[in-house]
């Protein structure tokens, strides 16, 4: 019922920078929240960045200051802007949002995009 499509993601060198894209679309009545996960090989699927329909950002705390997350409503679009990428950074990065559809206006539910990988590496 909503589909997220991304964009961005690949190989960069550290210190380099990337900028994400995920664009929502379907039968969308309301979309609150988006924002970025991501899964290293072994690990805990993690929080990275958070936005609310009112802009409200939250961070992981060893990304703030690096990376920057937006959004365009009009495009129902959500942005993450990757600088200064370190090793650590190595990961798939997942979209998300949490949205209402037009079948089921008043349902809060969790949709994800696809994942893209992004690496880090000399």
């Amino acid at each position: 019922q909503v589909q997220l499509v991304e964009s961005g993601g690949g190989l960069v060198q550290p210190g380099g920078s990337l900028r994400r894209s995920c664009a929502a679309s379907g039968s969308i009545f309301t979309i609150t929240t988006m924002g970025w996960y991501r899964q290293a090989p072994g690990k805990q699927r993690e929080l990275v960045a958070t936005i609310t329909s009112g802009g409200t950002t939250n961070y992981l705390h060893s990304v703030m200051g690096r990376f920057t997350i937006s959004r365009d409503n009009a495009k129902n679009t959500v942005y993450l802007q990757m600088s200064n990428l370190k090793p650590e950074d190595t990961a798939v990065y997942y979209c998300q949002t949490t949205a209402t559809t037009l079948r089921t206006p008043l349902a809060l539910i969790d949709y994800w995009g696809q994942g893209t990988q992004v690496t880090v590496s000399s």
